[in-house]
């Protein structure tokens, strides 16, 4: 007798639990749970995004400090402009027994010419006149 009463508390305790699982997850299960459930879920994700930019903006500063210091963009170097040296001596040379405009790059005097057919029709044309 006292074996039936065990398990018909064990029994009803189990139904109970069951209810209760079943009623939270059709309360979890409505339009109204699963869109505020998405929307916790963007906000988030936005909050991450947030965090991380922010994240990213600061590493990016430091390693910004790191450079200027290094390169001495932070005003505590001097550094003086490098100097030019003039050119003497490093002309381009001809060929030995070429004239010395040989070393020159060809000039732009070449003659371009002047006809130039956009289509096949005004080139017909062209030859038209010319034969």
């Amino acid at each position: 007798m006292v074996r039936r009463i065990f398990w018909m508390t064990v029994g009803a305790g189990a139904a109970v639990w069951a209810m209760n699982k079943a009623n939270e997850a059709s309360r979890r299960l409505t339009p109204d749970s699963l869109s505020g459930t998405a929307a916790r879920g963007a906000l988030r994700l936005g909050d991450a995004a947030r965090q991380f930019a922010k994240d990213v903006q600061a590493g990016m500063a430091e390693r910004e400090e790191q450079l200027r210091a290094d390169l001495g963009l932070d005003g505590t170097a001097v550094v003086e402009p490098a100097r030019r040296r003039p050119l003497t001596g490093r002309a381009i040379k001809a060929a030995p027994g070429a004239p010395r405009s040989a070393a020159l790059p060809p000039s732009r005097s070449t003659p371009t010419p002047q006809i130039i057919a956009s289509t096949p029709r005004q080139l017909e044309q062209r030859r038209g006149q010319h034969p």
